[in-house]
């Protein structure tokens, strides 16, 4: 069996057990794994988020101000930023992404099982 590029790289994504989603420099969502596609639509509630300004999903003014900020510090140090761990105890980071001739192009999002533990204040340590 032979696979295209894009073919192979979506069956890479989906495999992948937590959401991913692709943002370009416009703040455009231009891609969602599976994953991303069933918390967004089916837990969360939206609808048809492909091409959509991923700012029109955000009703705080300050968590829009974030992510312009975060991204902004991406491209000028090419570091992933921490988000937040969700009601579903998945970490959420942001990715910065590159083209092939070193463009900044977007940023994912992607989860992760949160698996730090959290110690009562009144154990020893």
């Amino acid at each position: 069996m032979q696979l295209d590029e894009n073919q192979m790289l979506k069956s890479i994504l989906n495999a992948y057990p937590y959401p991913i989603i692709f943002i370009d420099n416009d703040y455009i969502i231009r891609y969602m794994n599976q994953y991303a596609d069933y918390y967004y639509h089916k837990m969360r509630g939206y609808k048809n988020l492909i091409g959509k300004n991923m700012m029109d999903c955000h009703d705080y003014q300050s968590s829009k101000d974030k992510i312009v900020e975060y991204y902004n510090k991406m491209k000028s140090d090419g570091k992933s930023r921490f988000i937040t761990v969700n009601m579903e105890n998945q970490r959420m980071y942001m990715q910065p992404v590159k083209n092939e001739k070193g463009e900044w192009i977007g940023f994912f999002e992607r989860f992760e099982l949160n698996l730090e533990m959290q110690i009562p204040f009144n154990m020893p340590r």
